[in-house]
């Protein structure tokens, strides 16, 4: 893997994809992206994420997040996709919703025994392809391309239309969750000076 998706600086900025293994269209119901949401306040409540922009894709997650010190950013990842993982197996097991319950099973158990360290169920790709977010414009345009995914995938004809994402906060003020809204030009010091 080359290095310039790892996290080298586990305080700084970054835009984040967490995706599924094999891109498998988990986050269809809304009990898998409720669960996503829970987790996600978790961390920011008792972990340090700070998280400033999102969006819950039907297989994969973006965020736009830090991690306050003493907390790293890498742990919080780890953390956040071993619970949601658990949780999402619980659900898909025991939910009378579920009709897709032994397909998904199986494709997930298929994934686990084909990655390294796992055996019986995998949910996320190993990967969080971080990028750090170093300037204005790269923000500005992280931001876009996170906020407009649900209207590229023609799910809604407006960002802020789409409910799993941070495009309300941004646009209406409020959202799902608690989000530390950036301006990338009025929040250059914040961003930028540690």
């Amino acid at each position: 893997m080359s290095t310039r998706y790892k996290i080298h600086d586990q305080n700084a900025l970054y835009f984040l994809t967490l995706t599924t293994v094999g891109w498998i269209d988990v986050f269809t119901r809304k009990e898998c992206r409720d669960i996503l949401l829970e987790s996600l306040r978790y961390c920011q409540k008792h972990k340090g994420l700070v998280l400033n922009a999102y969006v819950i894709m039907s297989n994969h997650v973006h965020l736009i997040a830090s991690a306050q010190e003493p907390h790293e950013l890498s742990n919080i990842l780890r953390d956040f996709k071993k619970y949601t993982a658990k949780q999402i197996k619980r659900h898909i097991e025991q939910s009378p919703k579920e009709s897709r319950r032994e397909w998904l099973l199986q494709l997930l158990q298929w994934y686990a025994k084909r990655t390294a360290g796992k055996k019986e169920f995998t949910l996320w790709q190993a990967d969080n392809h971080p990028i750090e977010l170093y300037s204005p414009t790269v923000i500005e345009q992280k931001l876009a391309y996170l906020h407009n995914n649900p209207v590229e995938a023609g799910w809604v004809e407006r960002p802020e239309h789409y409910l799993y994402s941070s495009a309300s906060n941004y646009y209406l003020g409020q959202g799902l969750l608690e989000v530390e809204v950036i301006d990338p030009l009025s929040d250059i010091g914040y961003l930028f000076m540690g």
